[in-house]
């Protein structure tokens, strides 16, 4: 697949890369507002999705825009990222576990790079330019999938890989009994899967005290049927960036650590 370079060197820009089981997903995103810059480019994900062929898919989808050599780059990983190495594997081939994400990016873009979980960059998205915007603070940041994301953020600083999903609850690793999938599972209305998600986050908030909760997720544009069956101290609220801001996340974590 080859498409068009777009030209987008223009100051205060980063590229963001979000990796997912399904597809490679990446645009430019200007630093100012948090938009892309340039329409997305979508490349389905490589099977089997080795450290290889994936980073290659990224270096494609890199490639198709006219990038000057020194825009940051940032890519998501479905992972607990340590120091870009990946410690875990969640829809992607099994062999990233113990890969560097960074060095296996970097050697296939020619470029420098850095990884980091997925759910941490949609989270730090909402801080920066979505949902929390604005908010000083502890934001929480939880997406309800397949599983339970989470991203911690202190003062506009992330506190990486909390993996709140996996808490044990009653007995239970949380995402088990409340992420979405679980709704689906057990066929539960909107009323039995509330009660779940009270459970979930009544523990989180007695453990973080957050200032804001911010839901992200597919679900959350359903957010209406839910959210306010909750009865919490925290405030809590839907994301705004949904699938834009694993993309728009990576970018500004790049430029931030670049910076």
């Amino acid at each position: 697949m080859s498409h068009d370079p777009k030209s987008t060197n223009r100051p205060g820009t980063a590229f963001g890369v979000d990796i997912g089981g399904s597809g490679i997903k990446g645009a430019p995103v200007s630093l100012d507002d948090g938009e892309f810059s340039a329409d997305r480019v979508r490349i389905p994900t490589p099977q089997p999705s080795t450290p290889d062929a994936v980073a290659k898919t990224v270096a494609e989808v890199v490639d198709s825009f006219d990038l000057d050599k020194d825009v940051p780059i940032g890519v998501t990983f479905p992972a607990v990222i340590l120091h870009g190495v990946a410690q875990s594997a969640a829809n992607v081939d099994k062999s990233w576990i113990g890969t560097n994400v960074e060095k296996a990016v970097q050697q296939a873009t020619g470029r420098k790079v850095l990884a980091v979980n997925d759910a941490d960059a949609a989270g730090y998205a909402e801080v920066l330019y979505g949902a929390a915007r604005g908010v000083d603070g502890v934001v929480l940041v939880v997406t309800l999938g397949t599983g339970i994301g989470s991203a911690l953020i202190v003062d506009g600083h992330l506190v990486p890989n909390t993996e709140l999903g996996h808490l044990e609850i009653d007995g239970h690793d949380a995402e088990s009994r409340a992420a979405e999938s679980a709704r689906d599972r057990d066929d539960l209305s909107w009323e039995a899967w509330a009660e779940r998600l009270q459970r979930y986050f009544t523990v989180v908030e007695n453990l973080f005290w957050p200032d804001l909760i911010v839901v992200g997720g597919g679900v959350s544009k359903h957010h209406e049927k839910f959210l306010p069956l909750l009865d919490l101290r925290t405030k809590i609220v839907p994301a705004e960036l949904r699938n834009a801001a694993g993309i728009i996340g990576a970018a500004a974590l790049a430029a931030d650590f670049r910076g």
